[in-house]
């Protein structure tokens, strides 16, 4: 995945660029939802701050933050 080089990223803004989700209202939804997981936790923060090599798992895929 390309990204603008970046410190830190939101997780719904990531959940977006990643295309997991379509939209930033689904990302809200499913993050306060609990449908979300950050390194193995559920998150239900959609502004949480995500750093490289956090893991975001969301139906069922897996992805690493690589930037």
């Amino acid at each position: 995945m390309t990204a603008p080089e970046r410190d830190t990223i939101d997780l719904q803004d990531f959940l977006k660029l990643t295309g997991l989700v379509e939209t930033g209202g689904e990302a809200k939804f499913r993050v306060q939802g609990g449908e979300v997981r950050l390194n193995g936790e559920v998150e239900t923060r959609r502004r949480r701050k995500l750093h490289r090599g956090d893991i975001v798992e969301y139906a069922g895929q897996r992805v690493t933050v690589d930037w």
